[in-house]
This record gives structure tokens, C-alpha cells and sequence, in this order.
């Protein structure tokens, strides 16, 4: 067994998700055209695997945010074109609602055929409906719920319409898949048109689907325990176990962890890795450095949970608050939102009282305002009160 210590089991954790010594650099990112940042964030997708998708927009929404992270100011319409440019990923179930990269399809059988042999979700399907739906989709082509007579039934928000019902059956179940967006709205096309031939037939058994998404969970993650590396893609953990050697997967003691996996390729990033370039910026509570709030808690010390769904007087540290991340550690987390030109930081709470942590958050807000079209930052609430003063003036 392989041993690691806390502070290089972190640095393999910020490697691994893209936010150590990133190639390009934010700046090149950023004056980089907006086909080469296309392909920059194809390219981000492709490491990482999954890029959660979420509604919640304050800033900007999830998926946005994690190649902001990385990149920096990369044109927004360029995350969208490299997400739902139409042939190089589609959307599924992965660690929640996902962008995934073309090439997992076949991965993803086992979860399309427990869907099909369960034979519903959250709604009872509407069987008479799926016929018509496959019937307008294959002669008109890929259609938006408002194609097929839109997606509420009236009343409560979540009463979904059967037309709605039907098509996110369809989706579950693999028939058919979204690979672009319209606004936010999503377009269903048929699998069997949309995802390329050599992909769509490939038919992995469940076993086969499970060793391919512990390595892809595994790879995300480069050192992980069993419940990290199994939440990427939502796995049952015995899956990790079952397979983390015939993915050639090598156990490591970190103090103070679990029992814990590694990449080969973690250990030889460590043993050539020279001064690491640090990213300072804003994450999205999605991002997944952070995602699974037991690893994140294990490696920065930060517990970390969102609040959007707790009611507003009960909120600590605010609706979307997003952790800051400096010097590879989270030393802050922001409550943002923007009103007209102006940055709003709602709610500012520290988790490191040094100056180090002051101007990294003051740096990380700056940089999310100019990305976003604000020219003015505005601080409220600081915990504690006594850091105020420094952020203020370092803004």
C-alpha cells in the first residue's frame, strides 16, 4: 500500500479536477478565439467527465461556472457551443443531471436498461403518449416540449404535461437524447440519429459499464475512498471495490482517510510535478472539487452545504454561496448576485483570518465581475466583522 499525505492528497485532488497548473493558462485562455476556447472546454469536458448541470443562476449557471473556474474569462457563448455544439456530448443521469462526453454513451447502458426493466421514474408514463412523440420526432426532427404541446399541465410548478413525462421517459430510457439547447430549454432528438453508430450499438453488459465509470470516477477524483470515487457516477460503493484492480487503481493510506485509491498517473504526476500554479477563483457549490461535501470537508476542512432550498432566516452562510479557492485551499465562501453592473457580495464568511485569504476573495470577486459584465463589487454581510474593513479596502 501507497502512502500520501494530507497536503499531497490535496494537491492530487486540485491536479486531477483541472485546477493546478492549468494548460492553457486562464490568460491565454482568455484571449484565445472563440474556436480555439470551444475546443479548450471540449477538452475540459473530456478530462473531467461530467459537468453538472443545475437551474440556479446568480452569477451564472453551474455549468458555466466550472469552465470559468479553470479558464477564467472564456466567452460564455463558447461553454455553450462546446456543450451543445450537437455532436460531442449529450446530456444523462451521472453524478446528477450531467454533460457528459460522447464517448461514455456506451457506459451508460446498465443505467438506460434498470430504468426500462423498473418502467417508471418520478411519474407514472404515459404510454399512449410515447408513440406520438417518437412519431413527431423521427419526421420533424428534434423537438423542445413547447414542440409537442409544451411541458406543465397547468397548476402546482411541478406538474409536468404528459408530453413532458413522455420525452424525459424516452430520455431515461435511451430512445432518445439531448445533445443541444435551445435557450435552456432542451431538444430531443432520437439516439439512434443523434449518438454516431459505433457508439449507440455498443451495448456493454452491467459489469463491463461499472469498471468503465470507477476508472472515470477515479481519474476525476486521482486519490480517492470508495464513497468518493463511487459519487462521481452515483455507483453502488461495493462497485469500487469490486473493480478498482482490474482498473489498475492503487491503494494508498492517507492519515486521517479511510481506505483510500490512486491513479498510477497521480503518483507519477507527484513524482514530475515541479511549483504549482494556483488558481484563485469563485467555484460553483457543483463543482466537483467539491461536489461530495465528505471529501471536500476531508481534504479543505470546510463543510460546506448548500442553502438555496433552506428556508432564507435559517440561511448561514447564504443562498448560492460559493466557496473561494486560493493557494490551492478554500479559504472563503461568497454569496453573490448581480444587480444591473454591480457584483453583490450578500454574505462573506472566512475560513482563514490571513491577509493571503482577504486579497485572494477580493481578487476572485473582482475577476467574477468582469467576466460577468459588472464594472462595481459591493460587499454586505462579513464574518467575521473584524476581516470587513481589509476586504473593503482590497477591493
Amino acid at each position: 500500500m501507497e502512502q500520501l499525505s494530507p497536503d499531497d492528497a490535496r494537491r492530487v485532488a486540485l491536479w486531477a479536477s483541472g485546477l493546478l497548473s492549468l494548460e492553457p493558462t486562464p490568460a491565454v485562455a482568455a484571449r484565445a478565439s472563440a474556436r480555439r476556447q470551444v475546443d479548450i472546454v471540449r477538452g475540459m469536458l473530456a478530462t473531467l467527465g461530467a459537468v453538472q448541470l443545475d437551474t440556479i443562476s446568480v452569477l451564472a449557471r453551474s455549468h458555466e461556472l466550472v469552465a470559468y473556474a479553470r479558464y477564467g474569462a472564456v466567452r460564455r457563448t463558447a461553454i455553450e457551443d462546446a456543450y451543445w455544439g450537437g455532436d460531442q456530448a449529450f446530456e444523462y443521469w451521472s453524478h446528477a443531471a450531467c454533460i457528459l462526453p460522447m464517448e461514455s454513451w456506451p457506459a451508460f447502458s446498465f443505467r438506460r436498461r434498470h430504468y426500462r426493466a423498473k418502467g417508471e421514474r418520478w411519474h407514472r408514463v404515459p404510454h399512449a403518449e410515447l408513440d406520438r412523440l417518437r412519431s413527431v420526432i423521427r419526421e420533424a426532427g428534434p423537438v423542445t416540449t413547447g414542440d409537442v404541446g409544451g411541458a406543465k399541465r397547468g397548476g402546482e410548478w411541478w406538474g409536468w404535461s404528459d408530453a413532458k413525462i413522455g420525452l424525459e421517459w424516452l430520455l431515461d430510457v435511451g430512445e432518445v437524447v439531448v445533445t443541444r439547447r435551445v435557450g435552456w430549454r432542451r431538444t430531443y432528438d432520437l439516439a439512434e440519429r443523434a449518438i454516431p453508430a459505433e457508439l449507440f450499438h455498443d451495448d456493454l453488459d452491467d459489469d463491463a459499464c461499472a469498471a468503465l465509470l470507477v476508472a472515470a470516477g477515479a481519474r476525476l477524483m486521482g486519490v480517492g475512498t470508495a464513497g468518493d470515487i463511487a459519487d462521481v457516477h452515483r455507483l453502488p460503493k461495493a462497485a469500487v471495490a469490486r473493480h478498482a484492480h482490474d482498473v489498475g487503481l492503487v491503494p494508498v493510506s492517507v492519515p486521517g482517510w479511510p481506505a483510500a485509491w490512486a491513479t498510477p498517473e497521480a503518483f507519477a504526476w507527484l513524482a514530475s510535478a515541479g511549483r504549482d500554479r494556483n488558481r484563485t477563483t469563485l467555484l460553483s457549490p457543483f463543482d466537483p472539487l467539491v461536489w461530495y461535501r465528505d471529501r471536500a470537508e476531508r481534504i479543505f476542512g470546510m463543510r460546506h452545504r448548500i442553502e438555496a432550498y433552506t428556508p432564507a432566516h435559517k440561511r448561514v452562510h447564504g443562498y448560492f454561496a460559493m466557496p473561494v479557492l486560493h493557494r490551492g485551499r478554500l479559504v472563503a465562501r461568497v454569496d453573490p448576485k448581480r444587480e444591473g453592473r454591480t457584483l453583490v457580495a450578500r454574505r462573506v464568511t472566512f475560513e482563514s483570518m490571513s491577509a493571503g485569504a482577504v486579497d485572494g476573495t477580493a481578487r476572485a470577486l473582482r475577476e467574477a465581475a468582469e467576466w460577468v459584465g459588472c464594472d462595481t463589487v459591493e460587499v454586505g454581510e462579513v464574518n467575521p466583522p473584524g476581516m470587513a474593513p481589509a476586504l473593503r479596502s482590497a477591493l
